[in-house]
C-alpha cells in the first residue's frame, strides 16, 4: 500500500508537473527592449506623419460625404457635420440628370478597355520574360521612357487625328487610344512572370505543348493575382479619365461619368457643388465593388509583383 501510495504521489507530482509545464508553454514571453532616444524620436515622427497623411486623405472625403447630405446649395459648411441632413441632392441627381447613363457608359468603357489592355499587357510581358528576340533588351526600356511623358502632351496630336480621319464622337477610337498597352503594367507583369520557375515551361514543352499553350495553360493561371491587380489599375484609370475622353466624345448620350461630373462645376454662373458631391459619393461605389471582388487576388499580386533583381 505504501509503495502504491508513493506511486500515487509520484504520479500526482508528475501530473502536477505536466500541468505546470503545460501552463508555462501556453504563456507568451514578452520581451521589453529599450530603444534609444533617437529611435524614439524617429518613431514619434513616423507616427505623426502617418496621422497627418490619414487626416489629409480622410478629411476631404468626409467633407464631400457631409456636403452631399446638407440641405441647400452651400458647399462651404460652417461645421463638418451639417445642421440638417437631407437627401434632396441625391433625388435631384437621378431626376434632373442622366447620371445612370453616365455610369453605364463609363462601366462599359472601363470593362472593354481593361480587358483589351490586359490581353495586350499579358502577351507583351510573356514575350519580354520568356522569348528571345532582337530588341528585347532595350525594347521595354524604351516603352518605359515613353511612359514618362504625360498623356496631356499628346492631346494636340489626338485632336488633329480626330478631325483628319473623321473620328469625332467615336467610342471605338477612344477605346483603341485608352487600351494602348501600358509599359508600367508590362513591367510589373514581366517581373511577376520572371518569378515563375522556367522548369514549368520546360516540362510543358516536353509534354508536347507549344509556346502559346504554355502561355495560357501554365503562365496565366499562375499570374492570376497580378492580372487582377493590373485589371484594377486599368479600370480605375479609365473610370476617372477626363482629358482624352473630352476630346473624342461630344454627344451628351455618350458622356462618361468624368464628363458628367465636370458639367456640374463648369457652369460660369452656377456651380452645383452639392450635387457634385452626391454624384461623387455614388460614383465611388463601382470601384469599391470591383475592389472587393478582386480583394483575395490583389494582396498576393501586390506582394509578389514587386520588381525582382
Amino acid at each position: 500500500m505504501g509503495h502504491r501510495g508513493n506511486g500515487d504521489k509520484r504520479s500526482s507530482k508528475e501530473e502536477d508537473g505536466r500541468v505546470y509545464s503545460h501552463g508555462k508553454k501556453e504563456q507568451k514571453a514578452v520581451y521589453c527592449e529599450k530603444i534609444s532616444p533617437s529611435e524614439r524620436r524617429t518613431l514619434w515622427i513616423s507616427r505623426a506623419v502617418i496621422w497627418i497623411t490619414m487626416i489629409m486623405v480622410i478629411f476631404p472625403a468626409l467633407w464631400i460625404v457631409m456636403s452631399s447630405f446638407s440641405a441647400g446649395d452651400s458647399f462651404f459648411l460652417s461645421s463638418l457635420f451639417p445642421d440638417k441632413f437631407s437627401t434632396e441632392h441625391y433625388v435631384d441627381l437621378f431626376r434632373e440628370t442622366n447620371f445612370l447613363l453616365w455610369v453605364w457608359n463609363s462601366l462599359k468603357l472601363c470593362l472593354i478597355v481593361a480587358v483589351i489592355q490586359l490581353v495586350l499587357t499579358s502577351l507583351a510581358a510573356y514575350a519580354f520574360a520568356r522569348l528571345r528576340f532582337t530588341g528585347r533588351k532595350y525594347g521595354l526600356m524604351s516603352l518605359l521612357v515613353l511612359q514618362v511623358f504625360p498623356n496631356s502632351m499628346a492631346v494636340a496630336g489626338y485632336y488633329i487625328l480626330i478631325y483628319k480621319f473623321g473620328l469625332v464622337d467615336s467610342s471605338l477610337a477612344l477605346i483603341f487610344v485608352l487600351a494602348g498597352g501600358s509599359a508600367f503594367n508590362i513591367w510589373l507583369l514581366k517581373s511577376y512572370i520572371d518569378g515563375i520557375p522556367v522548369e514549368l515551361d520546360e516540362a510543358a514543352l516536353v509534354d508536347g505543348a507549344n509556346q502559346f499553350q504554355v502561355f495560357y495553360k501554365v503562365i496565366l493561371p499562375l499570374a492570376m493575382p497580378q492580372l487582377a491587380v493590373l485589371f484594377l489599375f486599368s479600370f480605375i484609370a479609365t473610370y476617372s479619365e477626363y482629358v482624352i475622353t473630352s476630346i473624342f466624345l461630344q454627344t451628351p448620350g455618350k458622356m462618361t461619368l468624368a464628363l458628367g461630373l465636370q458639367s456640374f462645376i463648369s457652369d460660369q454662373f452656377a456651380a452645383h457643388w452639392t450635387m457634385f458631391s452626391a454624384a461623387a459619393v455614388i460614383s465611388s461605389l463601382p470601384i469599391m465593388v470591383v475592389f472587393m471582388c478582386l480583394q483575395r487576388f490583389i494582396q498576393n499580386g501586390l506582394v509578389a509583383g514587386g520588381v525582382k533583381g
